[in-house]
């Protein structure tokens, strides 16, 4: 096999060799799994640096093409980097984060595997292919989800595995159904052998049920609900691993793919994907301001920043499609970073409830730095690289018509405010705010739980201030734009310079310290702060005087960073909204209860008898006959 080839299928072969592992070599498994994730990361560094970019074996027989083609273009080359990169991280964070939890002989093979099987869903050129990674990573979430966060409930655990399952395995179905409109049309399973006109009836079929698999895999609504059932139960580095990185890149990858090869997309589709994507948005970035669960916050953010790339693509426009593509590549980063860090909190505090935590800043200041970075680049904050693919969505819209479209510009801009709003609230709650009384002995996490994190953080700061490197060598060739290089400005419908602008808030921050020090009072005099006659913090003195207090011992008398924000479900507008998405109505799983009735019709047809079912074959030719005659 070739060296394109041993990218896909070396985590493939060695994660399966990894089940015959004993248990008690935990240790050996472990460093196996880092070992290989690395030499897959190198790999995927020199197949993109080599001329060889192709691999094919096992022709078909019915039509053109091969069943094994692997094919590495300027769309995909650098998403297999940073697939690999992906497994490389999260593999070294889970030595320490995994660390004396069960069932380790099955994790990290399935870490490889999926690693494999993305990198296998990213290179295929054959349908068939492609369909078969696709399902396998289905599978891998599936299994890493049960295998659950400490002390998760096992009915809870088992309930998401299986919600992502029907969710994920009816939206594949339609992908499997779209992918045969496509060939039915085309007469090849070769993705890149022919673009269609979504203009007829089938072909705006095939369109809408490929989407449908491309959207449920990245998470935009209504497909999404899998994600925060999972992030409640999942371990945070699966998470980080899946829903994060690897399934983002997959969704719109083939999004992409779609209207970039695939299909010539009207304006009627166009239009139907800035819908979806702004709704996404807003929607996802509400439910995520009232959140008390990190990683439940986190992955309603997971959601919203999908909608900008939906968004983006949907604009039709080249510098709203390399928009969307960038924002892809930089939300996987700030993403997989924040996941880590929810991980490291949870891994040193034992909780992830954002109203149990507080001041973890002083005791975790690594983790902090880590975390305020990724914060700032999801929401948006110049000059960090989430900015940039945010400013290029702004100016695809504009580009797409600003007289039509404002609405959307509008909903985008008032997105990134609420995910700032939201993330302070998570900083606040959690490493800001008063630390609880029974918070205690919490320290830093080790290097292979700092190694993640700092990675994705550099590159958070990287892709923004730098970020004509990703520009030029990822982005433009992907969609034919040719950007200028570092550190040049970036000339669009507007005009930002990320190294200028960079230099000019360094210099503006540190005039801002300057004045600070100047200014600054020379002695300090600390006094206690009092709430409603109490001491701040849970459990002071002050607190026992109160009958309550004398009763439990302890009141809770912090100033809570989830108690601003609760205030929002009491809007009358929202009231109703919140309830309803607490009860599950936006769930789009309620789908197949809705449908039950009809299933439990056709079961009861199942008698077991074998006389029942040859009469129902024989009423099934009768019928076939029937509109055979009718029709002649």
């Amino acid at each position: 096999m070739t060296m394109l080839a041993w990218v896909v299928f070396l985590p493939l072969i060695v994660g399966a060799i990894g089940f015959a592992v004993p248990v008690r070599a935990d240790k050996f498994r472990e460093i196996a799994c880092t070992i290989v994730a690395s030499v897959v990361f190198v790999l995927s560094i020199l197949v993109l640096l080599g001329p060889e970019h192709a691999y094919r074996a096992v022709p078909l027989s019915f039509t053109d093409g091969y069943l094994i083609d692997l094919r590495m273009d300027v769309l995909n080359r650098f998403m297999v980097v940073f697939s690999s990169l992906f497994g490389l991280l999260v593999a070294v964070f889970s030595l320490g984060y995994m660390k004396g939890r069960p069932r380790l002989r099955e994790y990290y093979p399935y870490v490889l595997m999926s690693v494999g099987a993305a990198n296998g869903a990213l290179l295929a050129n054959n349908w068939l292919l492609f369909v078969g990674f696709w399902g396998f990573i289905l599978v891998t979430l599936f299994l890493l989800t049960t295998i659950g966060t400490a002390g998760a409930a096992p009915a809870k655990v088992i309930r998401a595995a299986g919600k992502s399952i029907v969710i994920l395995g009816a939206a594949d179905l339609a992908l499997i159904l779209g992918v045969g409109l496509i060939f039915a049309q085309t007469g090849t399973l070769t993705m890149n052998g022919a673009s269609l006109p979504a203009t007829g009836a089938l072909s705006v079929a095939a369109f809408i049920l490929v989407l449908v698999g491309a959207l449920s895999k990245a998470g935009a609504m209504p497909l999404h609900s899998w994600i925060p059932d999972m992030a409640e139960v999942a371990p945070s580095s699966a998470m980080a691993l899946l829903p994060a990185s690897i399934d983002k890149l997959l969704g719109i990858y083939l999004l992409a793919r779609l209207v970039l090869d695939v299909f010539a997309v009207t304006l009627a589709l166009n239009v139907l994907l800035m819908i979806i994507g702004t709704i996404t948005i807003v929607a996802g970035v509400v439910m995520a301001l009232v959140q008390h669960d990190v990683r439940k916050l986190l992955s309603f953010h997971a959601i919203s920043q999908v909608g900008y790339m939906v968004l983006g693509i949907g604009t039709g426009t080249a510098i709203g499609i390399a928009g969307g593509v960038f924002h892809m590549l930089n939300n996987v980063i700030y993403k997989s970073s924040l996941f880590l860090t929810a991980g490291a909190v949870e891994k040193q505090a034992g909780t992830t409830d954002s109203a149990k935590l507080g001041g973890l800043a002083r005791v975790m200041p690594f983790t902090f730095v880590t975390f305020a970075i990724a914060a700032l680049a999801i929401s948006g904050i110049p000059p960090l690289n989430g900015f940039v693919s945010k400013w290029m969505v702004y100016q695809g819209i504009v580009e797409a018509g600003i007289g039509r479209y404002w609405i959307f510009l509008v909903a985008a801009m008032f997105g990134s405010a609420l995910t700032l709003a939201s993330f302070v609230k998570f900083a606040h709650a959690v490493f800001l705010g008063d630390s609880p009384r029974g918070l205690s002995g919490v320290s830093e996490v080790g290097a292979s739980m700092k190694f993640g994190p700092a990675v994705l953080a550099t590159l958070c700061v990287l892709f923004g201030v730098a970020a004509q490197i990703p520009l030029v060598y990822f982005i433009g060739p992907a969609v034919g734009l040719q950007f200028p290089g570092f550190p040049e400005a970036i000339s669009l419908a507007g005009l930002w310079s990320p190294t200028a602008g960079s230099l000019l808030l360094v210099f503006a921050l540190l005039i801002g310290y300057g004045i600070y020090l100047l200014s600054r009072p020379r002695s300090i005099r600390k006094v206690t702060a009092y709430l409603g006659g109490e001491t701040s913090g849970e459990g002071s003195g002050d607190s026992l005087s109160t009958p309550y207090g004398r009763m439990r011992g302890t009141v809770d008398t912090r100033v809570l960073g989830t108690q601003f924000y609760d205030n929002i479900r009491q809007y009358p507008g929202l009231l109703t909204l919140y309830d309803w998405g607490e009860k599950g109505r936006f769930d789009i799983q309620r789908l197949a209860e809705l449908a039950s009735p009809v299933g439990r019709a056709f079961s009861s047809l199942h008698t077991g008898r074998l006389a029942t079912y040859v009469a129902w074959v024989v009423l099934a030719v009768v019928v076939v006959l029937l509109i055979a005659l009718l029709a002649l």
